[in-house]
């Protein structure tokens, strides 16, 4: 079992930043491929940005790319969440995910943290 969880959001107005973490904790985090994800109000959950287990692959959303950066610290056992250039349409309930290295789905998930962007 891997135990996640997110800190970090809260409101800011729009052009502002935010760096959201998520710590892990159980299984030896350095073999897990992480990932970040959004959901906003009556949208489907998202795929914003991923990075594997020994951090030198990225993957950015096209809607975030520029703007939003992901990184780990495997010594912290914690992946972090840059969001810089924050715009309205970013507000959602952002969650961490872990998944074995190299496997499909994501297994595990955090409770997620509210970001709210204000106009």
């Amino acid at each position: 079992q891997v135990q996640l969880v997110e800190s970090g959001g809260g409101l800011v107005q729009a052009g502002g930043s935010l760096r959201l973490s998520c710590a892990a904790s159980g299984r030896p985090f350095s073999s897990y491929d992480m990932g970040w994800f959004r959901q906003a109000p009556g949208k489907e959950r998202e795929f914003v940005a991923g990075i594997i287990w020994i951090g030198a692959l990225t993957t950015i959303a096209d809607s975030v790319r520029g703007r939003f950066t992901i990184s780990r610290d495997n010594a912290k056992n914690t992946v972090y969440l840059q969001m810089n250039s924050l715009k309205p349409e970013d507000t959602a309930v952002y969650s961490c995910a872990a998944r074995f290295s190299g496997a499909r789905v994501y297994d595990y998930w955090g409770q997620g943290t509210q970001v709210s962007v204000s106009s």
